[in-house]
């Protein structure tokens, strides 16, 4: 509805009309219409005495009645409401308790000291243990809900239990391997103890439970933070114990710790009522998630969530997807083991204000002081530590003022002494002092010795009254007759500011009232404000339904699931959004969410809601209103006629590192290429993660005092939160120490999130490629880290004593860590002033940092593009304790200013890597070429482990521009009969009609002429069909002749021998496979001799050639392939047939350049055909996607939805071809394709077209060799790799050809085998792992550019147009688009290669070359000879005339002889 038919809706004649209509029809309404109403539904496992089942609201009210005897008491004070005790839910007949020894094995071990499962747990056992059924358990008592837990987990450890013998110990049959199970706790209080509880009922089982709660998120490689695991620690844990926050983070994340999400059976979410709270919205998405990894996967992940009572149930069990009959369990307060009584007491007088304490003081001691007269004891939380104390002493003396003090006195118990005796061992003067008069105190800050010897004393009721934190509440087991909570104020740090105490804290608090089995009752005092004391009554009692929070932060949200790919379009979205707590809400309570959303308005009227019961169109508008808000800065990119999502570089960043929406927001308008460290600290300072941190007045002296002392300045000062935050961050790094309780919390709070959003805002530079603001960050984020400077000492990051630091920061020169590694021991001794041991651990610390080698060389690669090639040498001893598995470092190339990065890497060092090879391609400016670039090392870690190597460009020689390409000329095509020899033109009929234009073009000069011709034409282009041509015209004109046809490797050698033969019957021309031996022996008939490069270098390097038949015709083939032992071969032939009227035909996919490699060949000018790869007859289009996700599992992950994408992108008959890094990639892309697929498509066949019957598939499947391949042929996916059987390839092959299997996995070495083309072609990545030979270790390699091209030709289609999309990291999209469109670069190998070596020293050995004269001239045969001219930096020599380079390339291998 527009916003004028809103205003026109409200006005007061409208109004009027509204209501007399609803009053006539109320009137005309009859008050008995002897129609019975639906009697509420009942469930089987709600047990409550006092709320009607099915906890829908009523018609006009929205909260319940309180219960029934509930009083209201007015003083002039306070205001108390007593609520009494609910009357126990009397048992049903089919309830019993479960004997513990009534259980199995596993669950028996696992219960010890139980004699049976209390009532709770016994009406839940045979749901939690024996079915996989999703549950929501809600209890008010808040008790035993960790054993039900315990049941779903041993549950899970059932299902995967292994067959062993009966002599084995039972937890050798759990395979712990194949699960992981994730409790999601409210707090990190509670998850370690959590941790402890569970790690301690299933040691036994071997079972490891950890806990994951660190939100500081580094590096996938490093993770160093509290409560962080590393990769292999969560390989190796079974039970992992998070937050909702953290669990966010981790299924965010594909891979690393997101592998959890993979392997994950059991999800149990405690606390789920507080949906209602500002965190609900981050429980909302982890089950949203979590419920589409099911549907997605097809797997079982058991939802199971624990809760307070709640009021709504239905709807929270409809959003974790409980079934209401068998999995939804609701018990209230009836079910205490103790009654308990509750008092809310709302104090009188303006919060804060002095009459509001001192009655909050006076209520406090005239409850405390009733129980205490009573004869019970009372714990007295407060919600800061010093408060305990405080406290205590205001009891103390309140009861002096009355008289009463004798009243808490204990000596009269028997301990009494003895307990007197050993708090006399305290240094603690309070606690001594507060013992003699029968008080106590308990909070986190004391010593463990201290809080033990409290609860002791007050479990043996040696003390009356015990003042404590809520700490006391959520770690101990400690009850008391009576809790009395004094105020609801308490510091929250994440928020910077004062918070209402939580209904959790509240409900754990009142479930230590009561003493089971000691006691018959038990009482819970709340004392409040008076302005909050409704709120503690409606939440405590469960009156108010919980309510959706999602909206708040659906921006970030959807962003986290764009990321992950699981969103891709506003479709999606929807459905995403169906999966939330907040669709459940609207369903129900339509117009309570039909209200403002930020700044637009999406009112719903009746008619909407009955039109749009599923409220598709609310969603969508949801969606697509956050999905612009993205896009706006930039996290996303929308296409609005598609409603298509994708992610960018910062969505991304922002997702992995949990950054706001409205902190990007504020990042965009403050980064700047250039920045000071002070205004990096200014903008990270401004992020809205630090928007609840307050300036307090009370603190204003504190932080102008650290203001002072901070190196940085501070922007604001100390009058904005943005400069107190600038202020504490520089006090944290900076070690200062800070007094202010509240001021400590906050330091502590922007520390932790400072150097998170440090290393987004890092990773945000480096994508934006700000060299010099990437560097500042990467200090800032390390200074957080290390809580160190750039400027500081850097062996502090190392466990030395603080007299050796103390003497290296104060000695008289300044070393750098790898000038004090050079020294001795006893210089550096003498350094530090101290001896030789000191100096020892000191030389062992320098020898430890990491410190590196870096060498370059300059390769140009044509006249723009130079190729720097980086050594990165390690220069450190390796230590596991210090260095871990890795080192990781960032590696880049910025230009000579220091402002833009060029080219980057993000690597590893590892222990068996001693040194690292990494390849930088950039563009040199033609008219005015820079004078050096930088390449810059900087450690990940470590603080101070950098440096920079300067690459100079003085003297630098770039290959000039070619101009040998040849324009595509606009000819009418040749017919086959311009051939003029009829028996071809009939071989050829079935396969060719007219020659295409570039077939048209090559024509005279290969087929009519007899020069050397080279032909650089784009992949299938037709230029090999005219090289056959070409061989077949010369054999028929020339009988008997010898044609050798070389090709770069077997696989080649083995495809051309068939194409030849299937003409070659015809023809009487003998095709043969050479191996060398007997290559240019005597031909009986016209000869093909199919040879590789190997086999060629052995026939020409025999000394018996002067009586050999010399090849009439030489076709070289795939000269883009050319290496070392290719080109020696082809450059001895040349020289040894130079006297011979030998022809040589070179072809080879479009290069940059061939004009080097045509005079090689003895080409003529006007025989060189050089054309570009955009002169191509078919139609290709190329999309390239760029990916900033290291090579990993993550990955490919990401990669598989766009996959999917680009495979749905072209018509549903046509095929496509995925090539992906290795075999062992083939299935897990295939399954992840086939996953995305049947969700789009919501049906089991996948990609298999609906014309294929079922029976035939299952006949081919059958015929399969390999059975685990069925899987994926069934579901029209194929996989081909030369590790298969030859039968299963070729049947793939015929199954891909019919259209039956659509979607074809080839792993990158297999482009060259593979006989088929596509209509869509998928690279996904460009890299690779390659295994050294010499154990150093995996590395990391990029595809040849040859390659790419070869996978790309299986796209080009003669019938067709085809569709090419290269999936790559972000840093090499320019370089292969380049040289897609440009041509590839062409290079000698020769003098990297031991063949050429070899062969050099054997001739010399030999006195084949007698002299230098000798080796120039043999040399001078060689592709090598004229690229030394053309680009001489490329091979390290200085320019010079032919004859000149090769001289010094003589001498430099007459010197590795000697």
């Amino acid at each position: 509805m527009r916003g004028s038919d809103i205003v026109a809706s409200l006005a007061p004649q409208d109004v009027r009309r509204r209501m007399e209509e609803t009053l006539r029809a109320n009137a005309s309404r009859p008050l008995f219409t002897g129609v019975a109403q639906e009697a509420p539904e009942v469930l089987p496992h709600v047990y409550s005495s006092s709320m009607v089942q099915g906890g829908s609201l009523s018609q006009f009210g929205t909260k319940y009645a309180r219960p029934l005897g509930t009083t209201t008491h007015d003083y002039e004070e306070y205001e108390e409401i007593i609520i009494p005790p609910a009357k126990v839910v009397p048992p049903r007949k089919s309830e019993r308790l479960i004997l513990v020894n009534e259980l199995d094995d596993l669950a028996r071990g696992s219960f010890p000291g139980y004699s049976s499962l209390n009532r709770i747990q016994s009406i839940i056992y045979s749901t939690a243990y024996e079915s996989n059924e999703n549950i929501l358990l809600m209890e008010l008592i808040l008790q035993g809900k960790t054993d039900v837990a315990m049941l779903t987990i041993l549950r899970v450890l059932n299902q995967h239990r292994l067959p062993i013998s009966p002599s084995s110990p039972l937890h050798a049959s759990i395979d712990r391997n194949a699960f992981q199970i994730i409790y999601v706790a409210p707090m990190k209080a509670l998850a370690s103890e959590i941790v402890r509880k569970l790690g301690k009922r299933l040691k036994w089982l071997s079972i490891q439970v950890k806990e994951l709660t660190g939100m500081e998120i580094l590096s996938d490689t490093c993770i160093a933070c509290d409560m962080q695991l590393t990769k292999s620690e969560i390989a190796e844990t079974q039970v992992i114990v998070t937050t909702p926050e953290k669990w966010d983070v981790v299924t965010r994340k594909p891979t690393g710790e997101g592998e959890l999400a993979s392997k994950l059976k059991l999800l149990i979410i405690d606390e789920v009522h507080l949906l209602n709270e500002e965190r609900g919205a981050v429980i909302e998405t982890i089950v949203a998630r979590t419920l589409r990894q099911v549907e997605s996967s097809q797997s079982v992940i058991r939802i199971v969530g624990l809760s307070a009572t709640l009021p709504n149930y239905l709807d929270v069990a409809e959003f974790l997807h409980v079934s209401r009959y068998k999995g939804l369990f609701f018990f209230d307060s009836s079910f205490r083991p103790v009654p308990l009584e509750q008092h809310f007491i709302g104090v009188r007088g303006k919060p804060g204000s002095t009459r509001s304490k001192t009655n909050l003081d006076r209520v406090t001691y005239e409850k405390v002081s009733e129980l205490v007269q009573q004869g019970h004891q009372v714990m007295v939380f407060v919600h800061a530590r010093k408060e305990t104390v405080k406290a205590a002493q205001a009891l103390k003396d309140a009861a002096t003022i009355d008289g009463t003090l004798e009243d808490y006195n204990c000596e009269e118990h028997p301990q009494w002494t003895f307990f007197r005796r050993n708090i006399g061992d305290s240094r603690n003067k309070e606690m001594k002092q507060l013992f003699d008069l029968g008080f106590g105190i308990h909070h986190a800050g004391m010593l463990r010795s201290d809080r033990n010897m409290m609860e002791r004393m007050f479990e043996a009721r040696a003390i009356k009254v015990l003042c404590c934190t809520a700490t006391l509440a959520w770690g101990v087991n400690l009850p008391a007759h009576a809790v009395v909570i004094k105020g609801t104020q308490l510091y929250d740090s994440a928020k910077g500011s004062f918070v209402d105490l939580s209904v959790l804290d509240v409900l754990q608090v009142f479930g230590r009232a009561g003493r089971p089995g000691l006691e018959t009752s038990g009482e819970g005092y709340i004392c409040t404000t008076e302005d909050k004391l409704v709120h503690y009554v409606d939440a405590i009692t469960s009156q108010n339904p919980i309510e959706s929070r999602f909206i708040s932060g659906i921006e970030n949200a959807l962003n986290a699931e764009i990321a992950l790919g699981t969103v891709t379009n506003a479709d999606e979205g929807v459905r995403w959004l169906g999966y939330t707590y907040l669709y459940v809400r609207m369903r129900k309570s339509p117009f309570l969410y039909g209200q403002f959303f930020g700044v637009l308005f999406y009112r719903m009227s009746r008619d909407d809601v009955a039109d749009d019961p599923g409220l598709g169109q609310k969603r969508n508008f949801l969606v697509m209103t956050a999905a612009r808000r993205l896009a706006s800065v930039g996290m996303i990119n929308l296409t609005d006629k598609t409603s298509a999502f994708s992610i960018t570089d910062l969505g991304r960043i922002a997702a992995r590192y949990y950054i706001r929406y409205a902190s990007i927001e504020v990042f965009n308008k403050e980064f700047k290429p250039k920045m000071t460290e002070a205004d990096a600290l200014s903008m990270l300072s401004m992020s809205t993660e630090f928007d609840q941190i307050q300036v307090r007045e009370s603190e204003m002296k504190e932080l102008e005092l650290l203001m002072k002392k901070v190196p940085c300045d501070v922007k604001g000062g100390t009058d904005t939160s943005q400069g107190k935050v600038n202020i504490l961050l520089q006090s944290y790094i900076s070690r200062l120490p800070v007094e202010d309780f509240a001021l400590v919390s906050d330091s502590a709070y922007a520390a932790q999130n400072g150097g998170r959003i440090a290393r987004a805002l890092l990773d945000i530079a480096i994508s934006r490629k700000w060299a010099s603001v990437a560097a500042v960050f990467m200090g800032i984020t390390k200074a957080i880290e290390k809580r160190l400077w750039p400027f500081d000492e850097p062996l502090r990051q190392f466990d030395l004593k603080a007299e050796i630091i103390y003497g290296l920061e104060n000695s008289r020169e300044e070393y750098s860590p790898a000038e004090l590694a050079s020294m001795t021991p006893a210089e550096l001794g003498n350094l530090v002033r101290l001896n030789e041991r000191h100096g020892q651990a000191l030389r062992n610390a320098a020898r430890q940092f990491p410190t590196v080698t870096m060498a370059s060389s300059l390769r140009p690669l044509g006249s723009n593009v130079l190729k720097i090639a980086v050594s990165v040498t390690r220069n450190f001893d390796w230590n596991v304790k210090v260095h871990d598995s890795g080192e990781p470092f960032w590696l880049w190339v910025e230009d000579h200013e220091g402002f833009e990065i060029l080219q980057f890497a993000h690597l590893l060092l590892r222990e068996p890597t001693n040194s690292l090879d990494v390849n930088f391609v950039v563009s040199i400016p033609t008219d005015i070429p820079p004078p050096y670039f930088i390449i810059r090392f900087v450690s990940d870690r470590w603080m101070g482990a950098e440096d920079e190597l300067h690459v100079s460009l003085d003297g630098l020689v770039m290959p000039a521009p070619s101009d040998s390409h040849t324009p595509r000329l606009d000819l009418p095509f040749l017919s086959r009969s311009s051939l003029r020899l009829p028996v071809l033109e009939d071989l050829y009929s079935a396969r060719l009609h007219d020659f295409n234009a570039i077939q048209t073009q090559v024509f005279w000069s290969l087929i009519n002429s007899s020069m050397n011709v080279l032909v650089s034409a784009p992949v299938s282009s037709g230029k090999s069909l005219m090289g056959h041509l070409a061989i077949w015209t010369t054999l028929l004109l020339h009988p008997r002749s010898l044609v050798l046809f070389i090709v770069p490797n077997r696989t080649l050698a083995a495809q051309s021998l068939l194409d030849f033969r299937a003409v070659s019957n015809a023809l009487d021309v003998g095709i043969e496979s050479s191996s060398g031996e007997g290559c240019f022996s005597p031909c009986r008939t016209s000869t093909i001799r199919v040879i590789t490069p190997s086999g060629l270098l052995e026939a020409v390097d025999q000394h018996n050639l002067h009586h050999a038949n010399y090849p009439s015709l030489v076709v070289c083939d795939n000269l883009e392939q050319l290496d070392a032992t290719y080109e020696l071969s082809i450059s001895l032939l040349r020289h040894t047939t130079q006297n011979h009227p030998t022809r040589y035909v070179g072809l080879s996919t479009s290069l940059n350049d061939p004009t080097d490699i045509a005079s090689w060949l003895g080409v003529d000018p006007m025989a060189l055909h050089s054309f570009r790869p955009t002169d191509r007859d078919q139609s290709l289009t190329i999309t390239y996607q760029t990916f900033t996700i290291p090579h990993s599992a993550a990955l490919f992950k990401s990669m598989s939805k766009p996959a999917y994408m680009a495979i749905k992108s072209v018509p549903s008959r046509e095929s496509a071809i995925i090539f992906v890094p290795s075999r062992s990639h083939c299935r897990t892309v295939a399954q992840e394709l086939i996953t995305q697929c049947v969700l789009n498509t919501e049906t089991e066949r996948g990609f298999l077209p609906e014309f294929v019957p079922s029976l035939y598939i299952e006949d081919s499947s059958a015929r399969l060799q390999d059975p685990t391949l069925v899987d994926f042929v069934t579901r029209g996916v194929g996989i081909f790799h030369s590790g298969m059987s030859k039968a299963d390839r070729n049947l793939i092959l015929e199954l891909f050809a019919e259209g039956v299997v659509r979607v074809l996995l080839a792993p990158r070495d297999a482009c060259w085998m593979l006989p088929v083309r596509a209509g869509a072609v998928v690279v996904m990545g460009t890299q690779y792992i390659h295994l050294e030979r010499d154990g150093s270790g995996p590395q990391l390699r990029d595809y040849s550019l040859v390659d790419v091209v070869q996978m790309q030709s299986r796209a080009v289609r003669h019938d067709a147009p085809g569709h090419f999309f290269l999936f790559c990291q972000a840093e090499v999209r320019d370089t292969f688009s380049k040289f897609l469109a440009e041509g590839l670069p062409l290079e000698s190998e020769l003098l990297d290669s031991p063949v050429f070596e070899k062969w050099y020293k054997e001739r010399r050995r030999d006195g084949s070359i007698r002299n230098k004269q000798d080796a120039v001239q043999a040399l001078s045969f060689t592709l090598l000879a004229r690229r030394l001219v053309s680009n001489p930096v490329y091979y390290d020599m200085e320019a010079g005339s032919q004859n000149e380079v090769l001289s010094r390339i003589v001498d430099r291998l007459d010197e590795s002889i000697l």
